[in-house]
């Protein structure tokens, strides 16, 4: 979004327009699925994470970010690599994708450490340095990005930093880092399952689950602003009172899904 801005601006302005005509040009453009196709039928992705799309929905879910080619992009907390490589795929060769694994999360399941070099590796070069796709380390709350990004994307985590095995605390502390990452008028997605209204941050241990506007309080306490949300993963049938990791409901979890944007 913020690419096509600039371009429709330079654009009108080349030919004589006022940047008020460049603005209601750049709002009219709408996103859509279909021009991540490219993304999602990426022949490199593991059927692992083909298994999870209809679930998952890559593409709409790009498209709800409003992920550009050229962007530089985090992906907070990336666990296996699914977002990493759509987003690799997505900001195309003059992009760059920040895969995040806290090293909290690797000291917990040391496998989370193989699945990041795992996901990197096809992005290297023959020297084996990482060009689009840079893996990082750190604690989860002062993940060490490396210069402002456009779109930071977390998808299942953000009640990971309420459970109780994080210093009190973690949860503001690393939403904060996250908006100091974000260039001006950056944007954060957010994705994660819904617990009950009104039960906060009680059931993220138990359940795997934060309530909806706990998050969006939490995230709006920061400075971010909410600028959009999507029912993509609104599942009304499901109580949310079940272990995300139960087999009754995973995968058919009800889900949020916040766009928010640092103010420009």
């Amino acid at each position: 979004m913020r690419m096509i801005l600039l371009a429709c601006t330079a654009a009108l302005a080349l030919a004589g327009c006022s940047n008020e005509a460049a603005k209601s040009d750049a709002a009219a453009h709408t996103y859509s699925a279909k021009q991540y196709q490219t993304a999602v039928a990426d022949i490199a992705r593991p059927e692992a994470d083909r298994a999870q799309d209809a679930a998952r929905k890559p593409g709409e879910l790009l498209a709800f970010a409003e992920i550009d080619p050229g962007e530089k992009v985090g992906d907070y907390i990336m666990g296996g690599g699914y977002m990493t490589r759509l987003l690799a795929t997505a900001v195309g060769f003059n992009g760059k994708v920040y895969a995040f694994q806290p090293d909290e999360f690797i000291a917990f399941r040391p496998e989370y450490a193989t699945e990041q070099d795992e996901a990197v590796a096809p992005y290297a070069d023959e020297q084996g340095n990482h060009t689009r796709v840079v893996p990082l380390r750190g604690p989860v709350a002062a993940p060490p990005f490396p210069e402002p990004l456009d779109t930071i994307v977390t998808a299942m985590n953000l009640h990971d930093l309420y459970i109780g095995a994080v210093p009190a605390g973690t949860g503001p502390k690393a939403i904060a880092a996250l908006y100091v990452a974000l260039k001006p008028g950056g944007t954060l997605l957010v994705v994660d399952h819904s617990a009950r209204d009104g039960s906060g941050t009680s059931d993220t241990d138990k359940l795997h689950r934060i309530d909806r506007q706990t998050a969006i309080d939490a995230l709006t306490a920061a400075g971010f602003v909410l600028d959009g949300e999507s029912d993509l993963y609104r599942r009304p049938d499901d109580p949310r009172t079940a272990n995300v990791f139960d087999p009754s409901i995973r995968g058919k979890t009800d889900q949020f899904a916040l766009r928010l944007r640092k103010p420009a």
